[in-house]
């Protein structure tokens, strides 16, 4: 990559030197830009998804040879070993940070979701994360300790309209907290965080009919803006990081005060344009449904 195309970030140059991390679901939106930041911080990367195609473009963009790359069904049990597995013959037999980012869901109503399409939400976004994350650990981080970040959504006030992903992302986080006890003699430390509504490349996989809601959704806000990948991946990258040396079993919501207005039936946010994003990827390009 040309110099000005490198990740702007805030944290200091070289943060994760000599540490391999691993990135699921790094082919595309938030995954993409946190192993962008990630490697413009030193961090040795490793990133799996669904497409090869997408996983190699990534790869091209960081413009570094040694990035290993495997694609995989991250729902299969054989899969997410022989990924594990790659990884750890290619890294030497350590990762260090793990990132548990792939997922996916759709919009629909509790009566209309067959058990098809909960299963595949539900699979997508807490099983993954569990096989994963445990092959992870088995592998590397019994031993040499580590960092793990599942990458989760607000499900504390239900998510009506996606009810297989509120249940699924309850789990996950639910699954963070256990982790984070049951595996913290290890020296490992597991955290959650919660994004709100992020202008992705996400935003273009919904149906059309969902997005009227989507662009809408800035006058719930309290900042009155979407997030940017950047919002984001800058909270992953701290709590991979020695700054969050003390925290464990945290989720951190990256919401801009979504979850908080939700609760509120007597205050109403002015509209306003104090909110200045963060945007430290050069790549990045809001989704089209935005534009």
């Amino acid at each position: 990559m040309s110099t000005d195309l490198q990740y702007t970030s805030v944290f200091r140059p070289g943060l994760f030197a000599g540490r391999t991390i691993l990135v699921t679901g790094g082919g595309s939106g938030l995954g993409r830009c946190t192993a962008h930041e990630l490697k413009s911080l030193g961090a040795r990367l490793a990133i799996a998804g669904r497409t090869q195609e997408k996983l190699d473009r990534v790869k091209e963009e960081l413009g570094d040879s040694d990035t290993f790359t495997f694609a995989a069904d991250l729902r299969r049990e054989e899969e997410v070993q022989a990924m594990v597995d790659g990884v750890l013959a290619w890294s030497g037999g350590r990762i260090d940070g793990l990132v548990n980012n792939a997922g996916g869901q759709f919009p629909a109503q509790l009566k209309d979701i067959s058990l098809n399409g909960w299963n595949a939400v539900v699979n997508n976004n807490m099983t993954a994360t569990f096989l994963v994350s445990k092959a992870v650990y088995l592998g590397s981080m019994e031993k040499h300790g580590g960092a793990i970040v599942n990458v989760g959504a607000d499900f504390e006030l239900g998510n009506p309209g996606m009810g297989h992903n509120g249940a699924a992302r309850a789990g996950q986080t639910n699954f963070t907290y256990t982790a984070s006890v049951e595996w913290a003699h290890s020296g490992v430390r597991v955290n959650s965080v919660l994004p709100g509504f992020i202008a992705s490349s996400g935003f273009d996989r919904y149906p059309e009919r969902a997005h009227d809601v989507l662009r809408g959704v800035k006058a719930r806000v309290p900042l009155k803006r979407h997030g940017t990948e950047s919002e984001i991946a800058a909270a992953i990258v701290y709590l991979l990081s020695d700054a969050a040396a003390y925290v464990t079993g945290t989720s951190l919501r990256v919401d801009c005060g979504l979850h908080n207005a939700g609760k509120s039936s007597f205050y109403e946010v002015p509209d306003h344009e104090r909110s200045k994003p963060f945007n430290g990827f050069p790549l990045y390009r809001p989704p089209k449904m935005l534009e």
